[in-house]
């Protein structure tokens, strides 16, 4: 039996928690990998000598469109992995490669536009953001070569999502090991020894990225893979992009509206508080995607069980999975909340080593992260209706933290207390609402969407 059917086999018939240790550790390595990416760009601009707490700032207003772009990724990459997943507990390969082969496709449209538009529209755009007159020759030198690789960055998040759908998590964290690794190498090289700065940081990342991309291509064209990337497969055909869509918007309006709380946030910032201001959030949500990727990998590495059994409909076993999955994710983001609610300086002072940035964010991040501590449960609940392909339910979820809730929050409380600090209660008030409805609606659904009789 070939590597590819001993994966689906594992995903019907192996015994729930080794499994699940054995998909989400890589798909969690993966994630805390892909991380790095901008993480340690992030640590090595902010102790750049003189400028870092200004250079540190100005990748910082950039981040709304690396969000953005990673968004697109997550359209065509979620929305058809879960879907091809399906096909394969349902028996249908050729239908899992086609919906494979439409992603592909899209994936570079999606690539070519984006690459386009945002180097037209760049300065404007990055002054929106937040971006000042200190900051914004620091943002243009970042993105101006960072969007040169958005075709890589494209290819090797979204594509690497169809090699974890097959249940080959170990390959899919080998793919995102090899580009951090030599961004860990490379950064250093071209920011400190080449003197090139932020512009060095930028490079180093889309080489990887390059790198990554090319990895994971090879492997969905080789014979190693049970879903295989194929020329006929590739035009793009109006249902299956459809049905791509339809459960991609989730996950793209919850990592484009990243963008969006990003740009609210540091506009609010930037008006009642200033440049420092803006960089705490610099710093903060580096550590939130700290908290965050790890549980992501966690889902993304259990959801493969839960879409092959929702579509072969041995349902017990898709209700097992959950249990477990919800106990585990709440876990981790409960100790994520102790953690930086005891050492908010020395966390603070891995990024940059201001006496004056660090104080301040040891001040505002304890109020920051208020809420975290319950946001495993809305991410458990949020990932089980994807793997069911409950596209509707999805979208809502997707928009209701952080477009309904978080974003207006913003923008009133401090409105209406005149003081910054409003800005950051947002956050935790938002993130127990949304984790306390998803939890109440997945309780609600469940009985219809996974029934006590299998079959």
């Amino acid at each position: 039996m070939s590597q590819s059917h001993r994966s689906e086999e594992a995903l019907a018939n192996a015994p729930i928690g080794p499994l699940m240790v054995k998909l989400a550790l890589p798909a969690v390595a993966a994630q805390l990998i892909n991380m790095l990416y901008n993480i340690v760009d992030r640590i090595y601009i902010g102790h750049i000598p003189e400028v870092g707490r200004t250079a540190l700032t100005g990748l910082g207003v950039t981040f709304p469109i690396l969000m953005l772009i990673s968004a697109f990724t997550a359209f065509a990459g979620m929305g058809g992995a879960p879907l091809a997943s399906i096909r394969l507990g349902a028996g249908d390969r050729e239908e899992a490669e086609k919906i494979l082969g439409n992603s592909t496709t899209l994936l570079l449209v999606l690539a070519a536009v984006l690459t386009v538009t945002f180097s037209a529209v760049k300065e404007p755009v990055l002054m929106a953001f937040g971006a000042s007159e200190d900051t914004i020759g620091y943002a243009l030198d970042y993105i101006s070569i960072y969007l040169i690789g958005t075709v890589f960055v494209q290819l090797a998040l979204g594509l690497n999502a169809y090699i974890t759908a097959q249940g080959q998590a170990l390959v899919a964290m080998c793919s995102v090991l090899i580009g951090a690794v030599l961004n860990i190498i490379l950064d250093p090289l071209f920011i400190f020894a080449f003197r090139m700065g932020v512009r060095g940081a930028a490079l180093a990342t889309i080489i990887s990225q390059g790198v990554s991309a090319c990895w994971v291509v090879g492997f969905l064209c080789s014979r190693r893979s049970g879903l295989r990337i194929r020329r006929k497969n590739m035009g793009l055909d109006a249902k299956v992009i459809g049905g791509i869509a339809a459960l991609g918007v989730a996950p793209f309006i919850m990592q484009s509206t990243e963008s969006l709380v990003t740009v609210v946030l540091n506009s609010g910032l930037q008006f009642y508080g200033g440049d420092l201001y803006v960089g705490t959030v610099t710093v903060m949500q580096s550590v939130m995607q700290m908290i965050i990727m790890p549980v992501q990998g966690i889902t993304q590495g259990v959801q493969p069980v839960m879409s092959y059994n929702f579509g072969a409909r041995n349902y017990a076993r898709v209700r097992q999975t959950f249990r477990l999955l919800l106990r585990t994710t709440l876990a981790v983001t409960v100790s994520a909340f102790l953690l930086v609610t005891l050492f908010p300086r020395p966390i603070a002072l891995i990024f940059n080593d201001d006496q004056e940035l660090v104080e301040l964010v040891g001040k505002v991040m304890p109020i920051f992260f208020g809420g975290i501590w319950a946001f495993g449960a809305q991410m458990a609940c949020q990932s089980a209706f994807m793997a069911m392909g409950q596209a509707k339910t999805s979208l809502f979820l997707a928009l209701l933290r952080k477009v309904i809730l978080l974003v207006p929050l913003a923008i009133i409380l401090p409105l209406a207390t005149g003081n910054v600090m409003g800005i950051y209660v947002a956050e935790p008030v938002a993130d127990a609402l949304a984790s306390a409805t998803t939890l109440t609606l997945f309780l609600y659904k469940r009985k219809t969407l996974l029934p006590q009789e299998e079959g």
